[in-house]
């Protein structure tokens, strides 16, 4: 297949990504309205769960089928990087302020076990970094507490979600069940169209000489969160901030403690924290300082006016997320 095909192939898995990614919002706002449960904890339980499947598609993928650990962690890694700077984006696009002090109080909770579970993966990369610890072992230990802290984390959610709200899902008349079918539908697409992206994603890195851990974080990164920006912009068209937030800061605990989990899982030859390039260590840390920037901006809930066209959290964000651009492209 050529260069120019290849790059159709991934622009087409990529559409097809946003397209099924905006049935899935409007189920789970549906989902939310029919059972009570409330916007956050759909976003971060049901809604995160599905947008982060072509991450873990994509990571099982790159791993059995093209052989490049460093892809399926790039991608997990610098997805991350992108559902930050998301936020970024989606509060320019929010009009009723910043779109942070617009939530309530789960997005805290969700953010603070997403800085834990990047903090875990940290010690992973420098636990393995010598090529000593637990070899032998098929799965790292350091993976199995990075598990265990995400297992935690969403009984946390559970219980710290808000007293169930009434919602509006925008006067639709589907059932719960028509939003269940709904949701199963958008999701069996995206991991379709998450496996072609791995497998292109390998092939473009072949042909244009680049490093595999940089076309994870770059090009497979910003595909693989295609669904997280729709499905989050969709959110703040209804009027959902909370769906929206709680969404992407959902899909990178879902990223670390599951998707790098089970891609360690699928790596046959250790422990996958040996197999990759340590620059991840970089993407990691670029990952804990803009969700602290996230959380300063939900923990400041004395403003309610925007001061200009950006908020100092989303400048910050987005001049993070161009800084970790490209320091992994000079140094990968």
């Amino acid at each position: 297949m050529t260069l120019v095909l290849l790059w159709l192939a991934l622009a087409g898995a990529a559409a097809a990504i946003l397209l099924f990614s905006r049935l899935l919002v409007s189920s789970a706002d549906v989902i939310a309205d029919r059972t009570g449960l409330g916007r956050s904890f759909v976003g971060v339980i049901m809604l995160a769960t599905a947008t982060s499947l072509p991450e873990l598609v994509t990571g099982v993928s790159s791993i059995l089928l093209v052989d490049q650990p460093d892809l399926a962690a790039g991608d997990a890694f610098g997805s991350n990087l992108v559902n930050l700077v998301i936020i970024g984006i989606i509060d320019l696009l929010w009009r009723n302020g910043p779109i942070l002090v617009a939530v309530g109080r789960a997005p805290i909770v969700v953010g603070s076990l997403g800085i834990a579970v990047v903090g875990c993966t940290i010690v992973a990369l420098l636990a393995h970094s010598g090529g000593a610890f637990a070899e032998s072992w098929p799965v790292s230990p350091v993976s199995l507490m990075l598990f265990l802290v995400f297992l935690v984390g969403m009984f946390i959610i559970y219980r710290q979600e808000d007293s169930p709200q009434e919602e509006s899902s925008q006067g639709t008349d589907d059932t719960l069940s028509g939003a269940f079918g709904k949701y199963t539908v958008a999701m069996l697409v995206i991991v379709g169209a998450a496996v072609l992206l791995a497998w292109t994603g390998d092939r473009i890195a072949h042909e244009m000489g680049w490093e595999a851990s940089f076309v994870g974080t770059q090009f497979l990164a910003i595909s693989t969160s295609l669904p997280e920006f729709a499905a989050s912009y969709a959110a703040v068209r209804i009027g959902a901030p909370d769906l929206a937030i709680a969404n992407l800061l959902g899909s990178n605990l879902f990223n670390m403690g599951f998707v790098l989990v089970i891609d360690d899982v699928a790596y046959v030859d250790g422990p996958l924290w040996s197999g990759i390039a340590g620059i991840h260590l970089l993407t990691a840390a670029f990952a804990i300082v803009m969700t602290i920037v996230v959380l300063a901006g939900l923990l400041a809930h004395k403003r309610q006016k925007r001061e200009g066209r950006f908020t100092w959290e989303s400048l910050a964000l987005i001049v993070l997320y161009a800084a970790a651009s490209v320091l992994v492209f000079t140094l990968a």
